[in-house]
């Protein structure tokens, strides 16, 4: 991991180049992409066949899963697990439940009944990877918020699904789960084949190939995002635990080898004892060359001066996790103007968020968190606006809607208002 002290070149240089982290080479697969696109739109299902049979070695047999099949997976788990898996979709379940609109109708004073409906989506499309790791956590944090805001038909795609996935899609509510991945996946889902519905939007992230074409068939459906790796920014001063510090590190570096393991110390000292702890941990970790390879690519330690240079430097770089290892951490994250997800205090791990605290771990990457949101309920509805008027109302305003339409030159919009008010019913 690389140690950057404050006031010197390679402070300003990598804080510099991680604020550009985002930028990930999608042109670099969008030609190979566009392709699987397209011969996804024009041929289907059997293109999506191919597609299986090259990248994953056989044709999906089943290709889909539905309700009996998925309860069946679950009926089997180990119960221990599936009462944890119970336990999480609660917790999601509860935290997303406070998120729901109802919409809003009101008169003003001119007379004029405004306001907005909101309705939840047809169908959506859930995707979880299925290459490093299987995630029935994702399963959940994806589905539950779709499931709670009303949504139609909550559709998953993911290649080789396990019994765990299963059995998640099972306890969140999703209506069938789909083996495929890749673009091919995103493909099928936002054009529709014989077999797989349209949906309205897609969810979830995946690797280079599944962000790519996320952004491609943007317009034709909704997207939550463009994922990049996974990435974790704690600030630690003198009082917190070296130990704790590395383990958050570590938590996201095991994830993928292009993972941000960030760290904002304090003073020089705080930044060493964090580093020596996360090097002895990172000796016994299991994944130790997903995590090792993470660390020593895209690890880096600022050391500032005081909090007020933290929260600036915790604001530039905008990170999906934020860990905030200080005494006050409520003062300082008032401070902080972008974090996806903030975990405060000593005995809040990153981990927690990940699995059962409730608020969904789907959340923007790559400095997205600047002008985007964790994923919730809100992103599975639509608002219509809502506009009436009486004559009395449209008495008020005709003149000055009329004069606004004829000053931009759009005279059939002020005859839609006078011939109105000319003796109308």
């Amino acid at each position: 991991m690389q140690l950057h002290l404050r006031a010197t070149a390679s402070y300003d240089a990598a804080l510099a180049r991680l604020t550009d982290r985002g930028d990930d080479d999608l042109d670099r697969v969008a030609p190979a992409v566009s392709e699987i696109l397209h011969a996804v739109r024009t041929r289907g299902d059997e293109a999506l066949g191919e597609y299986s049979l090259r990248y994953d070695g056989a044709v999906p047999s089943p290709f889909a899963y539905g309700p009996d099949e998925m309860a069946a997976a679950l009926a089997a788990l180990d119960p221990s697990l599936a009462e944890v898996l119970r336990f999480s979709a609660q917790r999601i379940r509860a935290y997303h439940e406070r998120q729901v609109e109802s919409g809003l109708r009101y008169t003003d004073d001119d007379g004029v009944g405004l306001g907005w409906r909101v309705r939840p989506l047809s169908r959506v499309g859930v995707y979880a990877p299925g290459g490093k790791a299987r995630y029935p956590s994702s399963v959940l944090m994806s589905a539950i918020p779709a499931a709670v805001a009303g949504v139609g038909e909550v559709l998953l795609a993911t290649p080789r699904p396990t019994a765990e996935i299963l059995a998640a899609a099972s306890i969140a509510g999703v209506s069938r789960v789909f083996d495929m991945g890749g673009a091919q996946a995103v493909g099928a889902l936002a054009y529709g084949t014989a077999l797989v519905p349209r949906v309205d939007k897609i969810v979830g992230p995946g690797n280079l190939y599944v962000a790519c074409a996320k952004k491609l068939v943007f317009g034709r459906v909704a997207i939550d995002g463009i994922a990049g790796p996974s990435e974790i920014l704690v600030v630690a001063d003198e009082g917190a635990d070296p130990e704790a510090v590395a383990a958050d590190l570590l938590s996201q570096a095991e994830h993928d080898e292009a993972a941000y393991p960030l760290l904002v110390a304090t003073s020089e000292a705080v930044a060493r004892r964090a580093l020596d702890a996360l090097e002895r941990q990172l000796a016994e970790l299991p994944r130790r060359a997903i995590a090792e390879a993470s660390v020593r690519a895209n690890g880096h330690a600022f050391v500032v001066g005081d909090l007020d240079e933290a929260a600036r430097v915790v604001t530039a770089l905008a990170s999906e996790h934020l860990a905030l290892l200080v005494r006050d951490p409520e003062a300082l994250l008032a401070r902080v103007g972008a974090a996806g997800a903030a975990f405060l205090g000593d005995f809040t791990p990153e981990a927690a968020g990940d699995y059962l605290a409730g608020p969904s771990h789907v959340l923007p990457t790559g400095g997205a968190v600047r002008f985007s949101s964790p994923l919730g309920v809100y992103d599975f509805v639509v608002r219509t606006s809502v506009i009436r008027y009486d004559r009395d109302s449209l008495g008020r305003h005709g003149a000055a809607i009329a004069a606004f339409a004829r000053a931009e030159g759009l005279e059939a919009h002020a005859r839609a208002v006078e011939v109105r008010l000319r003796g109308g019913s």
